[in-house]
């Protein structure tokens, strides 16, 4: 063990009570009205870093990346991650750590008083420490929030696409919002699964929510048109509003040989004649 935690660590260990009783003072002080946590929970969550701050310093030092210190490390990657999910930010976050030095340091203040210069070294070897633990929070807690919202970006994304059976054997997909590729992949692939599942004959693509249709927007329904046909169905896009269409003469794009209705109920009608005979699911 370095000597510059060394001396740390026994004093906390020795007198943990005091320390936590400080530190739980200077941490509820501030989120008394803060309802996300509880004064039980933030007491309990202190508590086990005091514990496996105390248990890991005199294990192995101020290696903070070293083995000993791995339950600590998994203790702040899972109070980062309950953190998130509860709505904190990161600098509330980050403060629960940071704001334990204030704590630690009137500790040693008032137990190593005869000896100034044992106090000082502490407070900068404890102060490199903490701040270490620290910064691995904030990261943990940046991981965990991007990874939040990218599950999220990805069910919305889902929910934006929902393929409904309007009769038997005809598939709409109502679009709203921006077509991108990665939008346009989930398309076509929740649509191409629907026929697979359906055995359905007919994919109508309804484009009244997308604000504008211009190439790139035209080419990923191209392609959601095409990959249907390789399924056997066929495709009717609904929605073309006036502006849309005058749009699409401007940019020259070709819809030869694709069916296009000027709304949903036109486009089901021409389903329908498609599948005649077919009686409505139950």
């Amino acid at each position: 063990m370095t000597s510059g935690i060394e001396v740390g660590a026994r004093t906390i260990r020795a007198h943990q009570d005091e320390l936590l009783k400080t530190w739980l003072g200077q941490l509820q002080a501030p989120d008394a009205a803060d309802r996300r946590s509880t004064a039980a929970e933030v007491e309990r969550e202190a508590g086990d870093f005091l514990r496996l701050l105390s248990d890991c310093a005199v294990a192995d030092g101020a290696d903070v990346g070293g083995e000993s210190w791995a339950p600590l490390r998994a203790f702040l990657d899972d109070f980062s991650r309950r953190r998130v999910a509860k709505g904190y930010s990161a600098e509330l976050t980050a403060t629960f750590i940071f704001s334990f030095k204030q704590a630690l340091f009137e500790l040693f203040q008032r137990r190593l008083a005869a000896d100034p210069a044992a106090v000082a070294e502490q407070m900068w070897a404890w102060t490199k420490l903490v701040d270490s633990l620290g910064l691995h929070t904030v990261s943990t807690f940046q991981k965990s929030r991007e990874a939040v919202i990218a599950r999220q970006q990805a069910d919305l994304l889902e929910l934006s696409t929902p393929v409904i059976k309007l009769w038997e054997g005809v598939l709409a997909l109502p679009m709203i919002g921006t077509l991108d590729s990665s939008r346009t992949q989930i398309v076509m692939e929740t649509l191409l699964q629907r026929i697979v599942d359906t055995g359905s004959s007919v994919a109508i693509l309804d484009i009244t929510g997308v604000p504008t249709v211009d190439t790139l927007v035209a080419q990923h329904l191209m392609k959601t048109v095409t990959a249907i046909r390789l399924m056997g169905a066929d495709c009717i896009i609904s929605g073309i509003r006036p502006q849309i269409a005058q749009t699409i003469v401007h940019l020259g794009i070709d819809l030869t040989g694709i069916t296009t209705k000027a709304n949903l109920a036109d486009a089901l009608a021409s389903a329908m004649q498609r599948t005649s005979g077919a009686s409505p699911s139950a």
